[in-house]
């Protein structure tokens, strides 16, 4: 089990409350092929000034990202396997040790979708299970399903064997697949994991009404790419 499932529950499951703001509970993320080193600091250094509760880059810019938010409270997530979730369990596992390696602290994986919707649970469950393991409780693990892609039996399926495997969130999207964070997702999502296992709510959420929406439906955290637009 994670270290941080033996710490306060709270902290690392906040939940939402009408009125509250919304930037500790938003990763901010910049994952693009074209992001250079200034597009990183711009991130690290809105994310600061906006009190949000972490960046989400690439595993080439884990190093940076922890250089600009060292002795802060901004958590630094490195994206492993982004964003189709094809690439061999082994590198999955890499990846995820060597981004604890160059310091975040959170991992968001994409599972193998492919292997998900055709009904292969033992291998879903050895990906992310050698994720899990690859940083040792060092390290939050925030599994991804690409819900658009997925009938409401196998987002059940993914947020079984994600709970069972080790991992502390289920996240409905990368951004990239045909669909973004949407209410019922939320709720099915909410419903399928215990009250110890996180919801990340991501893909096309421009404005603070959606997010806010989200929240309340059951996410315990909002991943974007547009926060400098709504969060304040």
């Amino acid at each position: 089990m994670p270290a941080e499932r033996s710490g306060d529950a709270e902290a690392r499951l906040p939940f939402w409350r009408q009125g509250q703001g919304i930037a500790p509970f938003v990763d901010y993320s910049l994952i693009r092929a074209d992001a250079v080193a200034a597009d990183i600091r711009k991130l690290c250094e809105e994310a600061l000034r906006q009190g949000c509760h972490g960046v989400c880059v690439c595993g080439g810019w884990v190093r940076l990202a922890r250089e600009m938010l060292s002795g802060t409270k901004v958590k630094v997530c490195a994206a492993v396997g982004f964003p189709l979730g094809t690439s061999a369990t082994r590198s999955k596992a890499f990846e995820a040790s060597a981004a604890l390696d160059d310091g975040a602290s959170e991992i968001d994986m994409v599972l193998p979708i492919g292997r998900l919707i055709e009904g292969d649970l033992g291998a879903v469950e050895r990906d992310i299970a050698a994720v899990v393991q690859a940083v040792q409780g060092g390290a939050l693990v925030k599994v991804t399903l690409e819900t658009s892609m997925l009938p409401d039996e196998r987002k059940r399926d993914g947020c079984r064997i994600a709970e069972a495997s080790g991992a502390d969130y289920v996240q409905t999207s990368t951004g990239y697949g045909p669909g973004g964070a949407k209410l019922e997702d939320i709720r099915l999502l909410r419903s399928a994991v215990s009250p110890a296992m996180g919801v990340k709510a991501a893909g096309g959420i421009r404005d603070r009404l959606a997010a806010e929406a989200l929240l309340a439906a059951g996410a315990n955290r909002i991943g974007t790419s547009t926060g400098s637009v709504f969060i304040t």
